[in-house]
């Protein structure tokens, strides 16, 4: 079975496959066309994405030799997962392995923003140490105060939990569903949309992105947070209106942002929320541990592995295909 790659994957997944007989193709070069990409594909029995191709519905029909996909992310929204199982092509994904380091990621940019440290990192290296004031860039502390995650899955947990044990605080969510073992062990209290972004000093967002959320986080939400609010988003950036997150953060309409993704992403260089003093901006680093990226690395190998015997994936985002 020949497996597709598209970008060099931590050895020990590439390792896996080739152990368990598959014959794993790269590309010849980085940064080729889509074009290119595209025959890749088309040769391809299974294929290993690492970034956020699009595969949509002309792509199955284009590439009608692709039997399987395994991401090296734990979203899918890039891919047109109803296709996919119209086709009987399963998706894999790697949850659970970056939850941990993802929510390190969170709940670095909650401290960060809190305490305008890349503000006054910048101030260090532009040599603008400046005099004791001590009114200036003042940044707020965190205990106590009021957490509302946005999608209360694994990662959400994980910065739940961070957030009770460091700074005592109380923790709200909004999900589709109870998530019963974050009331009984972290007393989280499920609320309404309307009263997680009223009540939240903090509001992260670690939920699944579909399309019909895209901006979901957008003026008219904005002006209902408190003024003291930090905005976390290390989920997708479709998830809020940058232009409307600017706003609110120069009418003061909340305190802070901290973010791992954007909307364009990656970020216009001269985008003017990168000059704000309560924002701070990572460019998608989730994931980027040792750890996380051989665990996810590791997950993507066994979807394909799986698959090519004839078993279940693992780790599969439309299930459904194996009732087919």
């Amino acid at each position: 079975m020949k497996v597709f790659i598209n970008k060099r994957i931590p050895e020990i997944g590439i390792k896996m496959l080739e152990e368990a007989g598959l014959e794993v193709t790269f590309p010849s070069h980085e940064n080729f066309p889509h074009e290119e990409w595209l025959k890749y594909c088309e040769n391809a029995d299974a294929i290993l994405n690492v970034g956020h191709n699009i595969f949509d519905h002309d792509f199955f029909d284009q590439c009608p030799n692709v039997k399987a996909i395994a991401l090296y992310s734990v979203g899918f929204d890039h891919v047109d997962i109803t296709s996919a199982t119209q086709k009987n092509i399963p998706i894999g994904n790697t949850p659970d392995v970056l939850s941990k380091a993802t929510s390190d990621v969170a709940f670095l940019l909650m401290q960060s923003v809190a305490r305008r440290a890349s503000f006054n990192f910048q101030k260090v290296k532009e040599g603008n140490w400046g005099d004791f004031d001590p009114l200036h860039a003042l940044g707020q502390e965190l205990y106590g105060k009021t957490l509302g995650i946005f999608g209360l899955g694994r990662i959400g947990f994980e910065m739940a939990k961070k957030c009770k044990k460091a700074f005592d605080m109380n923790i709200i969510y909004h999900n589709r569903h109870h998530n019963e073992e974050a009331e009984k062990e972290l007393n989280a209290t499920y609320v309404s949309f309307d009263e997680l972004i009223e009540q939240s000093d903090v509001l992260s967002i670690h939920a699944n992105f579909v399309p019909d959320q895209k901006d979901l986080f957008n003026a008219s939400v904005f002006e209902k947070m408190k003024p003291n609010a930090i905005f976390i988003n290390t989920a997708r950036g479709g998830f809020h209106n940058q232009k409307d997150l600017y706003e609110a953060l120069v009418s003061k309409q909340i305190w802070g942002a901290g973010l791992d993704v954007t909307n364009p992403e990656p970020i216009f260089k001269d985008d003017p929320i990168l000059e704000l003093s309560s924002v701070c901006v990572l460019p998608h680093i989730g994931s980027a541990t040792i750890e996380a990226r051989n665990g996810m690395a590791k997950v993507a190998a066994e979807n394909i592995i799986a698959f090519s015997k004839g078993e279940k994936m693992p780790n599969c985002a439309n299930p459904e295909v194996y009732k087919i």
